[in-house]
C-alpha cells in the first residue's frame, strides 16, 4: 500500500499530467608533488551548436549513493509513477569509478577518470582541487549548453572538496544560477551555508532548514522565473541524499521502524573462498554490525521521501508553467551501495553490482512509457554527450562516452552493434578518509569536515579487516572482469552467478581470460573516439 502522503500528492500530479602485479591497466599516474602549479593547456575546443528553431529544457536529478540492487526504488512511488511509468529504465547502466567526485567528474566532461585525472575524491589526485588545477571546469556541459544558449543552474552538491576555503563565493565557468553548499554540515541537511550566485546564506537546525526541501523551493521557484522566456534550461540537481548519515526529513524520521536491510543471497556471504584475499580475511557480519546495517537503510530509505516529495513538486511546477511536455528529466545517482554485501558493512568503491549498478531513469519528448531495456551497456560519461545531443550540441573531441538518444525509441540499434563492455575501476581514496571505501569504511573520521563538506563519522559500524582494492576491470551484459592491483583477478558470469558469488577466473577457459586482459588493456588505455572503438571489441 502506498503511504496516503504520497498517494494524494501524486493523484494531484497524476490528473495534471495524464594482469600482473603491480601491473594494472590504466593505473593512475603517481603524483609527484602537492605543490605543483596548473599545467598550461592548450584552449579547449568550442562545441559544435546545430541551428534548431526551439530546444527542449533538460532537468538532470542525481542523488548520491543510491541504489539500483537494494530495492530502494519500491519505496519511493513519485520516482515509479512520475520516472519509471513515463519513461525508460536502463536495467545495464554503470558508473566507472564509484566514488562521488570522480563519477561527478565524468558525468560533466563525458570522460573516464584515466582522462579527466580526478581519480579519488581528495588531495592529491582528486576532488574539486584537481578538477580546478586541470582546468577541466572551462569545458563542461554546462558551458556547452551556455553555448547552445541555455540558461544553465546547478542546484545542490558539486564536487568533494568545493569550495576553496579562500573563496567560498566562487561561481565555475558555464553556470547562470549557482546554489551549492560553501561550508557547514551539509550532509547532515542542517546546519550549512549556501553559495547563492556568490552571496553566502546560512541555514540553521529548523524543520524548514532541510537541504532537500530548501532545494525543491529554489528549483520551483527557478522554473517559474524562467518559464515565461525565450531560452530553454538546463538545471542541474544535486541532492545529498541517501548518503550517510542519511538524515531523514524531520517529517519522515520515525517511518519504516521495522525494515531491514535485504538479504540477498550474497549478505554475508558464507562463502568467500574464491574472493579477493582482502575479503577472504574479512569474518562474518557481527550481530552489531546487522544491527547498524539495518538502521542505516532505514534512514537511507526515510531520507529518500524527501527526493520522492521534490519530484511530485518539480512535475507539479513543470506542468503548471506549461514546460512539462518539452522538458526532459533524467533521474540517476553518481554511485551505488553495498550493506553487508560479499561480508562488506557500508559503502562503494568495489566492483560488484551493488555499487557500480545505479538507476537511470530518462522521460521526455518522443520516449514511451514504461520501457525498461536490458542488455544494453551505459554509464556516466555517457550522461554529457547524451544532453548535449538532446539539446543540439555536437560536443568536443576529447568526449569518451555516446549518447544515449539513439536507445530512447523502439528504434534503437542491435544490441551488438552496440558497446559490449564499460570499463571499472577504483585508484584509491586520494588520502580521503570516511568517503569511498568497502569494510574500512567508517574507520576515518575526517578533521577538516568544514574544508571538505565531507560527512562525520555518525555511524560507528564496526571495521572490517580490509581498506578497498585497487583495481580496473570490465562490465559487460554477461561478465564482470577484474585485475587488482595484486595480480588477482575475478570473473563472474552474471547470467549464472547475478550475485557474484562464484568467481570464476581459476578455472575458466584461459583464452576468455586473455581475450579480456588484452580487451581491458585498450579501454584503460583509451581516450575520445578510441573508447567508443575499443568498447565494441567484445569477446569472441
Amino acid at each position: 500500500m502506498k503511504p496516503v502522503w504520497k498517494t494524494l500528492s501524486l493523484l494531484l500530479v497524476m490528473a495534471l499530467i495524464t594482469g600482473c602485479s603491480l601491473s594494472v591497466p590504466g593505473l593512475k599516474p603517481v603524483p609527484t608533488s602537492t605543490s605543483t602549479p596548473p599545467p598550461t593547456l592548450a584552449p579547449l575546443m568550442d562545441v559544435t551548436v546545430i541551428p534548431k528553431t526551439s530546444r527542449p529544457n533538460i532537468l538532470f536529478i542525481l542523488t548520491d549513493d543510491l541504489d539500483a540492487k537494494l530495492g530502494t526504488l519500491q519505496y519511493l512511488p513519485a520516482v515509479q509513477q512520475l520516472m519509471t511509468s513515463q519513461g525508460l529504465f536502463l536495467n545495464d547502466y554503470i558508473i566507472s569509478d564509484s566514488l562521488c567526485c570522480p563519477s561527478r567528474t565524468s558525468i560533466l566532461r563525458g570522460q573516464y577518470s584515466q582522462n579527466t585525472g580526478v581519480y579519488t575524491n581528495g588531495p592529491m589526485d582528486g576532488g574539486f582541487g584537481q578538477f580546478y588545477q586541470l582546468q577541466r571546469e572551462n569545458s563542461t556541459v554546462a558551458t556547452w549548453l551556455h553555448q547552445a544558449g541555455y540558461r544553465t543552474a546547478l542546484f545542490g552538491k558539486y564536487l568533494n572538496g568545493y569550495p576553496n576555503p579562500g573563496n567560498r563565493n566562487y561561481i565555475p565557468p558555464g553556470w547562470d544560477e549557482w546554489v551549492s553548499p560553501a561550508k557547514g554540515s551539509p550532509y547532515t541537511e542542517f546546519n550549512y551555508t549556501l553559495n547563492e550566485n556568490g552571496k553566502l546564506v546560512d541555514y540553521g537546525p529548523g524543520a524548514k532548514d532541510y537541504m532537500t526541501d530548501v532545494l525543491t523551493t529554489k528549483v520551483d521557484d527557478y522554473i517559474r522565473s524562467t518559464a515565461s522566456g525565450s531560452q530553454p534550461f538546463f538545471i542541474y540537481l544535486a541532492t545529498y541524499n541517501p548518503h550517510e548519515p542519511a538524515t531523514p526529513a524531520p517529517r519522515y524520521a520515525n517511518l519504516f521502524d521495522n525494515l531491514q536491510a535485504p538479504r540477498i543471497p550474497s549478505f554475508d556471504q558464507p562463502d568467500v573462498s574464491t574472493m579477493p584475499p582482502d575479503i577472504r580475511q574479512d569474518p562474518h557480519l557481527s550481530a552489531a554490525n546487522i544491527q547498524r546495517i539495518d538502521q542505516l537503510y532505514r534512514n537511507r530509505v526515510r531520507s529518500m521521501q524527501a527526493v520522492d516529495d521534490m519530484l511530485v513538486s518539480i512535475v507539479n511546477t513543470l506542468q503548471q508553467t506549461g514546460q512539462l511536455e518539452n522538458t526532459y528529466i533524467m533521474f540517476t545517482s553518481d554511485n551505488g551501495y553495498h550493506l553487508g554485501e560479499h561480508r562488506l558493512v557500508a559503502g562503494k568503491a568495489t566492483p560488484y553490482e551493488e555499487d557500480i549498478v545505479v538507476p537511470l531513469i530518462v522521460r521526455g519528448p518522443g520516449i514511451q512509457p514504461s520501457q525498461v531495456l536490458s542488455g544494453y551497456v551505459a554509464g556516466n560519461i555517457d550522461i554529457a554527450p547524451t544532453i548535449a545531443d538532446l539539446a543540439g550540441v555536437i560536443p568536443p573531441t576529447y568526449v569518451d562516452g555516446r549518447s544515449l538518444v539513439p536507445l530512447f525509441n523502439s528504434n534503437r540499434p542491435p544490441e551488438q552493434d552496440w558497446r559490449q563492455g564499460y570499463l571499472i575501476a577504483y585508484y584509491g581514496d586520494g588520502g580521503e578518509k570516511g568517503e569511498g571505501s568497502t569494510g574500512s569504511q567508517f574507520a576515518g573520521l575526517i578533521k577538516n569536515y568544514d574544508q571538505l563538506l565531507e560527512p562525520p563519522d555518525l555511524d560507528q559500524l564496526e571495521t572490517q579487516i580490509s581498506p578497498p582494492a585497487i583495481f580496473t576491470g570490465i562490465r559487460t551484459p554477461q561478465y564482470t572482469y577484474v585485475e587488482y592491483q595484486s595480480g588477482f583477478r575475478e570473473l563472474y558470469d552474471l547470467k549464472q552467478d547475478p550475485y557474484e558469488l562464484n568467481n570464476i577466473a581459476s578455472t575458466a577457459d584461459p583464452n576468455l581470460i586473455a581475450q579480456f586482459s588484452t580487451w581491458l588493456k585498450s579501454l584503460a588505455s583509451c581516450s575520445a573516439s578510441s573508447c567508443r572503438t575499443a568498447d565494441l571489441n567484445g569477446i569472441h
